[in-house]
């Protein structure tokens, strides 16, 4: 699987191993762009894609979640992998913890990899089985 943490000045970017049980951060993408993902897809077999949708502290939608579906949509048009999307609220203060502590993947791509973390638990028994779609 493939995370994303999308933004409008660049994309970061995490792979999980073929198990599902590690994320590990890739370089982010900047300028973002969908056919820079669908390269990711194809060069590490990826089989689904999961975008961090932004939703506000009280779970409502803002400005950045429609940008976030709207790059799901034009994900969707390009790759031959679903594209799902999980909620992403904190990951970025988990990728500056993440920081601190020491590691030196860019923080973009840190969140993504906490959010796909986040998303692979989710799926395990036992997980919380939510998808993160409201």
């Amino acid at each position: 699987m493939l995370a994303l943490d999308h933004g409008t000045v660049r994309i970061g970017c995490a792979l999980s191993d073929p198990s599902g049980t590690l994320a590990t951060p890739l370089p982010v993408i900047e300028p973002p762009e969908a056919r820079a993902v669908a390269e990711l897809v194809a060069e590490h077999g990826v089989e689904r894609v999961v975008v961090g949708l932004p939703l506000q502290l009280s779970g409502e939608e803002g400005s950045q979640a429609g940008l976030a579906r709207s790059f799901c949509r034009e994900l969707e048009a390009i790759l031959p992998v679903p594209v799902d999307t999980y909620d992403e609220r904190l990951t970025s203060r988990m990728a500056d913890a993440s920081r601190r502590g020491g590691a030196s993947a860019a923080r973009d791509s840190l969140a993504a990899a906490h959010l796909l973390e986040s998303y692979l638990e989710s799926a395990r028994p036992g997980g919380d089985g939510e998808t993160g779609e409201p």
